[in-house]
């Protein structure tokens, strides 16, 4: 019998790849290492806050049924969405943009691979592991990947000044090229868009050529 231990390698062969390029290594200074390593360390329960009750009913409720073909199971599919939801709040990032990447990078497949080895549902390259992590963390592991891709946007998105274009083409490894912040761009708009009643439109990317 096959170990368990083994079971995520094997899921990860058998998972279709994704479209994702991939981060690209780089040198980081002593500073950033820490704080990067101190992201992805805390292990505190994600428990997302809402602004009220209502609204989280209400995202929980409208994100899910927009989820519900990719991810059938009812648990496997709320536990998903208050972890996407803690994990940008906690990064300072829209949940929905978050989807929206998920969407373009791994089409919601927990176990999906890209020819240049990135995993998980937001496509992390595994050399993070090795830079800011402990040899522990399994990057098939739901709030691991989704700690480090959120971490590492907001990583991005400081080095841009808060230029998500360019920050959204460092994450797919694809810096200068319009179609992968485009692509995540249409996906957070056209599937995950979603405002609450009362308040203003949400930032939008801009498109570029």
């Amino acid at each position: 019998m096959k170990s368990l231990h083994a079971l995520p390698l094997i899921l990860a062969l058998l998972a279709p790849a994704a479209f994702a390029g991939a981060q690209r290594e780089e040198d980081l200074s002593a500073s950033v290492r820490a704080a990067l390593h101190g992201a992805v360390s805390d292990r505190a329960a994600p428990e997302p806050i809402f602004p009220s009750a209502v609204e989280r009913v209400t995202w929980i409720s409208e994100m899910s049924q927009r989820l519900i073909k990719r991810m059938p199971d009812p648990k496997e599919r709320v536990d998903f969405l208050k972890t996407v939801y803690y994990e940008a709040q906690r990064a300072g990032l829209d949940p929905q943009l978050v989807l929206g990447l998920i969407q373009v990078e791994s089409r919601f497949k927990k176990y999906a691979v890209s020819p240049v080895g990135a995993r998980g549902y937001m496509q992390v390259m595994p050399f993070w592991v090795r830079q800011i992590g402990t040899p522990d963390q399994n990057l098939f592991h739901i709030r691991t990947n989704l700690r480090y891709g959120c971490t590492i946007l907001r990583h991005y998105l400081d080095i841009e000044k808060g230029d998500l274009y360019r920050a959204l083409g460092r994450y797919n490894g694809s810096l200068g090229r319009p179609e992968y912040p485009n692509m995540v761009r249409a996906a957070w708009e056209r599937q995950w868009g979603w405002q609450p009643v009362g308040k203003v439109a949400q930032q939008t990317l801009p498109t570029r050529n």
